[in-house]
C-alpha cells in the first residue's frame, strides 16, 4: 500500500493483542453485523474506535478513493452511534444538548450539529433528523459513543425530573455509507420511493431491495454525492451484496474515507475539533442557529456568541503544498520563521496531485492566500493557505 494514508486515521486506528497487557485484560475490538463479510472480501481489518473495520481491500488505497471519486463505494459505517429521541419534548430536550435549531427542521430534515460545553468546546459533530414517525433519529462519532450517550442520559434524568416527556433509544441497526456519483442510479433501482425528490440531508424510511425498515438520508463524509442507509443488522450482508451485484459498486475501507473527507475540507472529531476547540475557532459557525445565536440558549453560548464578532486565537484553515507530504503535528511558520500553528489532518490528494491539510493559525494568518513555511523532518517546505473544500462538493439539491 502506498503511503498516502493520512496521519488522522493512522493516528486513531491501533492494534491491540488480545489478552493480558500489563497485567490487565486488552478488550478485544467489537465487530459491525458486516465483521465476516469484509474478511470473505479481502478486508485489510484494524481497530479503529474500538471497533474492528477494514482499512482498504485488495484493492490500493488510490484506487479506492479515485473509484469513489469516479463512481460509487460502499463503506461499513455501523461503528456511528445511532440513537432515537421520543416524546413531544424531543426537541426542547435537544436543543438543550446542541447548537443547531432543530424545531425549524421540516419533516424528514436532517442537519449537522454540535454537543458543546458550557466553556464552547465541542463535545462532538452529529447530525440530528427529524423523521416523519414522530422521532428524531441522531447519529453521532464511534469514538465518543459513551461520552455522548452518558451525555444525553445525564440531560434526560435532569427532563424527566422536571416531569418532561422524553426517551431514549439505542438504534441498534448496521449503517451502510454508498458513496460516489453513481449512488443515484445504483439505490433507486432497489427502491419504489422517488430518490430525485430526497435532496441533500433529507431522509426516508422505507424499503430498499426487499428489506423494510431502513432509514435512507441523502449525506455522507466524502463531500460527493452519496447516501447512508441504516439497516436491521440481520439484513446487513444482503443489502452489501445486493448493492455489490452492480459493477460500478465496490468496497472501501478506513484510509480512502479519511482522504476523501480531507478533500471535503470535513473533521474528523479528536483530530480536528475537540473539546479545547470552540464553533468559532474551527470555522463552523454556520452550525450555530440564527435563533439559537439570539437567544443564547445553547451549552457555552455565553462563550461562542462573543467570539462570532470578536476575536479567538486562532482558526481552522486549509493548506496546499507540494513535495514531502503534510502530516498530522507539523508545525506552521510564517514566512519570518515564527510559529504560528499546527497541521491537524493531512495527506497527498488522489484526486489533485498536490499535498492538502488542514491545522489552525492565528487569526492574521488565516485569509486564503497567505504564504506559510511548514517544518517537514526538520525541513521548511513553502505552504499557502486554501479555500475549503480541496474539491468542489457534489450534494445533491433538486432543481
Amino acid at each position: 500500500m502506498q503511503r498516502v494514508v493520512c496521519a488522522a486515521v493512522r493516528g486513531v486506528i491501533r492494534r491491540q493483542k488480545r489478552g493480558y497487557s500489563g497485567g490487565q485484560q486488552v478488550e478485544a475490538p467489537r465487530r459491525t453485523a458486516l465483521y465476516e463479510f469484509h474478511r470473505h472480501n479481502g478486508g485489510k481489518m484494524v481497530e479503529f474506535a474500538g471497533w474492528s473495520l477494514p482499512l482498504q481491500y485488495m484493492d490500493s488505497h488510490i484506487a479506492s478513493h479515485l473509484h469513489t471519486r469516479q463512481h460509487c463505494s460502499l463503506f461499513d459505517v455501523s461503528h456511528m452511534l445511532q440513537t432515537r429521541v421520543h416524546g413531544k419534548d424531543r426537541i426542547p430536550f435537544m436543543e438543550s444538548l446542541v447548537v443547531g435549531d432543530i424545531a425549524e427542521l421540516k419533516e424528514n430534515q436532517g442537519t449537522l450539529s454540535l454537543f458543546t460545553n458550557e466553556s464552547g468546546g465541542i463535545i462532538d459533530d452529529l447530525i440530528v433528523n427529524n423523521t416523519s414517525e414522530g422521532h428524531l433519529y441522531v447519529v453521532s462519532n464511534a469514538g465518543c459513543a459513551e461520552k455522548d450517550s452518558a451525555h444525553m442520559k445525564n440531560r434526560l434524568l435532569e427532563f424527566r425530573a422536571a416531569s418532561r416527556d422524553v426517551d431514549l433509544e439505542d438504534v441498534d441497526f448496521a449503517l451502510l455509507a454508498l458513496q460516489g456519483p453513481s449512488m443515484a442510479r445504483v439505490l433507486q433501482a432497489g427502491l419504489t420511493d422517488d430518490l430525485s425528490k430526497l435532496t441533500f440531508m433529507m431522509g426516508v424510511t422505507t424499503s430498499v431491495f426487499g428489506i423494510g425498515g431502513c432509514r435512507v438520508t441523502r449525506c455522507g463524509y466524502t463531500g460527493g454525492g452519496g447516501a447512508q442507509i441504516s439497516v436491521p443488522g440481520d439484513r446487513a450482508v444482503e443489502l452489501a451484496e445486493k448493492l455489490l451485484q452492480r459493477p460500478e459498486v465496490k468496497l472501501a475501507g478506513l484510509a480512502a474515507r479519511d482522504s476523501l473527507r480531507l478533500e471535503a475540507g470535513l473533521c474528523l472529531y479528536g483530530n480536528d475539533i475537540d473539546e479545547t476547540t470552540s464553533p468559532v475557532e474551527a470555522t463552523l459557525v454556520w452550525t450555530l442557529g440564527k435563533r439559537r445565536r439570539a437567544a443564547m440558549d445553547f451549552p457555552g453560548a455565553s462563550v461562542i456568541v462573543p467570539q462570532i464578532k470578536g476575536k479567538v486565537s486562532r482558526k481552522r484553515v486549509g493548506i496546499t503544498s507540494t513535495g514531502p507530504p503534510i502530516r498530522q503535528h507539523t508545525m506552521i511558520l510564517n514566512t519570518e520563521g515564527r510559529v504560528i500553528g499546527e497541521v491537524t489532518s493531512g495527506c497527498p490528494s488522489p484526486s489533485l496531485k498536490q499535498n492538502v491539510a488542514m491545522g489552525y493559525v492565528e487569526p492574521e494568518y488565516a485569509k486564503v492566500g497567505t504564504a506559510l513555511q511548514l517544518e517537514v523532518r526538520k525541513k521548511l517546505v513553502d505552504g499557502v493557505t486554501s479555500k475549503m473544500p480541496f474539491m468542489p462538493t457534489k450534494y445533491y439539491n433538486a432543481k
